[in-house]
Parts: structure tokens; sequence; C-alpha cells
């Protein structure tokens, strides 16, 4: 574990190598699990405000299931999240042409509908936060769905912390992930 300012992260997000490979997962993230996406309560309100923009870039099914169940739901174990779709894929997730799920907010993000990209959560993927009162701990979460995306991270020398950089700044800062990338680069020469 590595002790960095008010976060302390896992040896496994500097030493795993990892790129997202969609073509080989088809967005199984976006389906697999007991949950839709964790989402953060400063995300609340932004997803909620930001629906109806969102709207024309679901599914029939995506936009029935948030209309039942509201932009997000609380858990058993109080925790927020995304809907789903009959207990499986997000229903803010959509199928492309290919199969492939996609982000239907980062499409309206993509499209500048919105400014809120998608849930920090999915952004960082693989990274998984898990908040106490004094730090976050920052987490690899290795799973079986994510091997091809893990077998292309080694092929092009990635290391995770690399791969995450956008989401890494949006969530904690440009000069934190900077001295971030210089400690870790040093440990490792």
């Amino acid at each position: 574990m590595i002790e960095f300012g008010k976060t302390i992260i896992s040896d496994d997000i500097k030493d795993n190598f990892f790129v997202c490979n969609l073509e080989k997962c088809k967005g199984a993230c976006c389906v697999e699990g007991d949950l839709g996406a964790p989402l953060e309560e400063d995300e609340l309100d932004v997803l909620k405000q930001a629906y109806e923009k969102i709207k024309p870039f679901l599914s029939e099914e995506g936009i029935r299931a948030i209309e039942q169940q509201g932009p997000y739901i609380l858990d058993e174990e109080g925790e927020y999240s995304t809907p789903t779709i009959g207990g499986k894929e997000c229903a803010y997730a959509i199928y492309d042409k290919e199969g492939i799920l996609k982000c239907g907010i980062e499409q309206a993000y993509n499209e500048k509908q919105t400014d809120f990209k998608k849930p920090i959560s999915c952004h960082l993927y693989p990274i998984r936060i898990t908040k106490y009162d004094e730090f976050d701990a920052l987490n690899y979460d290795q799973w079986d769905i994510c091997d091809a995306a893990c077998h292309l991270g080694a092929s092009l020398n990635v290391p995770v912390y690399n791969f995450l950089k956008e989401p890494l700044i949006r969530k904690y800062g440009k000069s934190w992930y900077n001295d971030l990338v210089d400690l870790l680069e040093k440990e490792s020469s």
C-alpha cells in the first residue's frame, strides 16, 4: 500500500496494466454485478438535472427503468447506484450496432448536451474507491471480464494509473496526479 496525502493506494494500481478493450468484453462491466454503477452523493442532483438531456441517448428499456425507479436508487447498504434494467445492465447503458454496451450519459456528453461525462465510479474503473472518515482507499478491482484489458495493457506497457489519468485528475486534481506519478515512478526505478 502507498500512503499518499489523504489517499491510500493499492500497489496493484502501480504494478498492473490495463487498457479497456471494448471489442473483446463488449462492455460487460455495465451488465455484470449485483447493482448499477455506484454513485457519489454529489452526482445525484447532477444526474437528476441532466436526465432530460441524457434521455434521447438511452434505450426505451432504460428510459422505462429510470422512470419507474428514478435516476438513481438507494441500496440495502445505504449506497446510491444507477438503476438497472431487470437487475442486469445499467439503465443508462445502450448497445451500439456492434452489440457493445456504451454509456448513454457519455454519449450525451460527447454530443455536448451535458457537462457530466459519467459517474466517477465508471470513469475510474477498474479502480474502486472506499471512503473512510480520514482517507480514501483506492483499490484495483481485478475481474475476469477485464482479462482482455489486462493483456492489452501489458502488451502496450500501460500501468493502471496511466490508463486512468483523466478520471484520476477529474477526481483529485492535476497536481495530485502529477505528484502521484512522480512518486510511483521513483518507486519503480
